[in-house]
């Protein structure tokens, strides 16, 4: 900067401070209040302060800081660098943008007649970050469960939490499950935003542990030298674990000709070829942690009386002649 090109006033930072503050204070009354210039964290800021040739000196400040005093830069922050110098226009450019960048910029330029300022307030945007999250939760049935999504930004972002299976819904940070039951685990997904750029989420998985509860059991009635297949099916987390008993007394594979075969939910009992002492009575056991099923189940011969339905059998008056005619042959006899 050549000595005559500017005032004593501009060669002393200390002093150039406060005399520019001086003169702000000056002149702040003729002009209008500062207006706002908003960008996103990361953007560049252009920021131009438009004169005539009447004006003869021109800075940009930032608060109490010089940035550039005409073509002289006075920041040492390499992301500002001027843009323009004109009789026209004095711009300057502050690169990717961030919070601490926020605040007043001022140009202050002087003509012969007075100095003058005008003002701009940059406002800095920052988009929805969740920050904080849960992890992965595995209960019992029947426990309470609390979430938590922290999430930052700037305006401040909302945050709401979605049940992925159900799409049930609840805003804020926290999410409380209270006594919670099988039907609500799954995927929970945290998802915030604040309109500055696209929304973020996260997502938290819940295990509901619960004990087995068999479904429905079939019985079967194959024919003697075919195959038979009983099955057995328990709804459980963990997984069940499954056990054949016939009579009592606990099957296994490959003996007497018995397969079992095991998978997630239910388990199979297959005999390869029937014979008499494979019909009767079997009973499947699933079981976790948590408890234990059984159900019974029949190997029924075709044709036998266990599978006879006589039409009002089960009715009172049937069993009460029955038993008469039972007891009149035990007279006879």
């Amino acid at each position: 900067m050549s000595g005559g090109a500017w005032p004593g006033w501009l060669l002393c930072r200390l002093g150039l401070v406060l005399l520019c503050r001086g003169l702000l204070v000056q002149s702040l009354e003729y002009n209008q209040p500062a207006d706002n210039y908003t960008v996103c964290q990361g953007d560049n800021a252009t920021l131009s302060c438009y004169i005539d040739e009447q004006v003869t000196r021109v800075a940009w400040l930032n608060r109490s800081n010089i940035l550039f005093a005409g073509n002289d830069k006075w920041s040492i922050d390499p992301r500002v660098r001027l843009l323009t110098n004109s009789p026209a226009e004095f711009s300057i450019l502050v690169a990717q943008v961030d919070v601490w960048d926020e605040g007043l910029y001022t140009c202050s330029f002087q003509t012969q007649a007075r100095p003058h300022t005008a003002q701009v307030y940059l406002i800095v945007h920052v988009p929805a970050r969740i920050t904080n999250i849960s992890s992965a939760v595995t209960v019992n049935e029947g426990s309470d469960v609390n979430l938590l999504c922290v999430a930052t930004g700037k305006p401040e972002p909302t945050v709401t939490w979605r049940q992925l299976r159900d799409g049930f819904t609840s805003e804020g940070e926290y999410l409380e499950i209270t006594e919670i039951n099988r039907q609500q685990a799954g995927e929970y997904e945290c998802v915030t935003a604040n309109g500055v750029s696209v929304a973020d989420s996260k997502r938290v998985l819940i295990t509901v542990n619960y004990p087995p509860t068999i479904k429905d059991v079939k019985d079967a009635y194959p024919t003697m030298g075919k195959p038979a297949l009983l099955r057995c099916e328990a709804m459980a987390v963990p997984p069940a674990e499954f056990e054949w008993f016939k009579d009592d007394k606990q099957l296994f594979g490959g003996l007497e000709g018995l397969q079992i075969q095991n998978e997630r939910t239910r388990s199979m009992l297959l005999i390869d070829n029937v014979t008499a002492r494979h019909y009767g009575n079997y009973s499947c056991l699933a079981s976790n942690k948590l408890g234990v099923s059984n159900a019974s189940l029949r190997l029924i011969r075709p044709g036998s009386l266990e599978n006879i339905a006589v039409p009002g059998m089960e009715s009172p008056l049937f069993l009460g002649l029955l038993s008469s005619a039972f007891v009149t042959l035990l007279f006879k006899i």
